[in-house]
């Protein structure tokens, strides 16, 4: 996949998908489906004939394109860094994994955000991208204070627009404002970024997965740590984040793990390919075994051992097993790190796929 964010390097003409893609979630990846070159010939009319190249070969022509705004436009006008789904590294490895052939990093700042919506669609979709056909979600908004709206892309691309309209999933279970359903009972919850970020503050990992359409995910490299699980005989990687990833509610969670070398496995005789670790995390302040406050992300790997220091370890979370706990002693915490521990294996045998094709 080619990555500009000069927008003299682009290469066009192309067929875009426009957004903030925070997360890749279902409904981001409904938006960006139409424009990749299997879903095109089914979803938008042939070009007209009077086009110096046969409609066929131009439509090939055509390069598949997410366009999207580094920083966050909401990162720019607060001058805050925003905690993000899928930190830039990780939004091009799930784009890539969906075929999208370009992504363009729209710099965000205060020339972009003074451009009316006709300038935009101007300067940058016409005279820099070469927009040929484009995608966008029901309630894209684009331009100077969000003036810019779907009539505006209808009026210059007509039939070459797709509007994708909101899309929701249904689930039993909690509510997301705290409510409780009567059994059996189901609500459609619209697909948002919005509602993945307090579906992982209220520990509602089923539903953000649901989603996102794949397990949250928590990407880093495994640093140095005072050892402390290793005392208590469940040794831990210790994460370090991009800073501005997104945390769930601290708290326990079973999780598998990639990203473990190949033949690091003491007991293995030979050479075999990386394959997922199962194994327990906790996210939190250890406030059992320590006073400092600091907020660490430590993960325990079920039937595995050996050196990780400096790998980069892909985390993703099955399942939310519980809150962050202050214990009476240290035998209380390892009989409770022992019944997580059951928790994760039993993940095995259920429903929830142990898979990275989740």
């Amino acid at each position: 996949m080619i990555i500009v964010s000069d927008l003299s390097e682009i290469s066009q003409p192309t067929a875009i998908a426009l957004g903030n893609f925070d997360g890749v979630h279902l409904g981001h990846q409904h938006v960006i489906e139409p424009v990749l070159p299997s879903s095109r010939a089914n979803l938008y009319p042939k070009f007209p004939l009077d086009l110096q190249v046969a409609p066929d070969l131009f439509e090939q022509a055509l390069i598949s394109t997410v366009v999207t705004f580094s920083p966050h436009p909401q990162e720019f006008f607060s001058s805050t860094p925003r905690l993000l789904l899928t930190p830039i590294a990780e939004k091009v490895e799930q784009l890539k994994a969906l075929g999208v052939e370009q992504l363009v990093l729209l710099p965000f700042d205060a020339a972009l955000a003074k451009l009316t919506a006709q300038e935009f669609m101007q300067k940058i979709l016409i005279e820099r991208l070469n927009v040929q056909k484009i995608s966008v979600g029901f309630n894209f908004r684009f331009g100077y204070k969000r003036q810019g709206s779907i009539a505006d892309l209808l009026d210059v691309w007509g039939n070459h627009l797709h509007v994708v309209p909101e899309q929701t999933i249904s689930l039993e279970g909690n509510h997301l404002d705290g409510t409780h359903p009567e059994k059996n009972h189901t609500t459609p919850i619209r697909i948002s970024s919005s509602n993945i970020r307090t579906a992982l503050a209220q520990g509602e990992l089923e539903l953000a997965n649901s989603l996102l359409g794949r397990p949250y995910c928590l990407t880093g490299t495994v640093v140095e740590g005072n050892q402390l699980g290793r005392q208590l005989g469940f040794p831990t990687a210790n994460l370090q984040l991009h800073p501005q990833k997104l945390l769930p509610r601290d708290g326990v969670y079973a999780v598998y793990v990639d990203g473990i070398p190949a033949g690091t496995e003491p007991s293995m005789q030979i050479q075999t390919p990386p394959q997922p670790v199962l194994g327990v995390m906790n996210i939190g302040v250890r406030p059992t075994v320590s006073g400092d406050r600091l907020r660490t992300i430590e993960v325990h790997l079920l039937n595995w051992s050996g050196d990780l220091y400096g790998c980069d370890l892909t985390v993703h979370l099955l399942k939310f097993v519980r809150p962050e706990k202050k214990f009476t002693s240290l035998d209380e915490l390892k009989a409770q790190i022992n019944a997580d521990c059951d928790v994760a294996l039993s993940i095995r045998n259920s429903k929830i796929p142990f898979s990275t094709a989740y």
